[in-house]
């Protein structure tokens, strides 16, 4: 670890990584420890709020979409005991309704999936206002325009009918999309 890390980091170093999915939150949590941090993992929104009720972290990187609700309940719960805390919001699920919304309730930052662990340092310990840098590899406009659609239809419950009248879209051109993969 170099000294200039070490100091940016500070005397706490405590960082709560809460995600769903175990191999990931695991790869994080030993990348961020060989950063300097202390990490302490979570898979649920129930056990992060309890590690955030018992030891406030200084950081912590909250998934949005958990299997038991929405991970901005974690922020929410963590900017009321440690308002000093620097959080990012992490999810798959890009769009610019809920980055608004995790900067609203007290994130520091948010990042779209997949974001490694130097994303991850960048973000919790950038200053002030600095832009942060552009991603090495940012989704290709099918992804994004992919990622609107997954945003919509799940927004709609998963009922094509209402997704595709939201899209103005024919419903069998939605039934197509959503049958297809993911595109890079």
């Amino acid at each position: 670890m170099t000294d200039d890390l070490n100091a940016e980091l500070g005397a706490d170093r405590s960082l709560l990584l809460v995600d769903d999915d175990e191999v990931f939150v695991k790869r994080l949590a030993k990348a961020m420890e060989k950063r300097g941090f202390i990490p302490e993992t979570a898979g649920s929104v129930a056990a992060g709020r309890a590690i955030v009720l018992a030891r406030p972290p200084a950081y912590a990187v909250i998934d949005l979409r958990l299997e038991d609700g929405n991970g901005l309940d974690v922020v929410e719960v963590l900017r009321e005991r440690r308002p000093d805390s620097r959080i990012v919001v992490l999810t798959g699920y890009g769009a610019i309704a809920t980055a608004v919304a995790a900067v609203k309730i007290g994130a520091t930052d948010y990042l779209s999936k997949p974001a490694d662990a130097n994303d991850v340092t960048q973000a919790l310990l950038a200053k002030g206002a600095a832009m942060p840098e552009p991603p090495e590899n940012p989704m290709s406009a099918d992804r994004v325009r992919w990622e609107h659609i997954q945003r919509v239809y799940e927004m709609c419950d998963r009922n094509v009918s209402e997704t595709a009248r939201r899209l103005s879209m024919h419903r069998r051109t939605l039934q197509r999309i959503l049958a297809k993969r993911s595109p890079k």
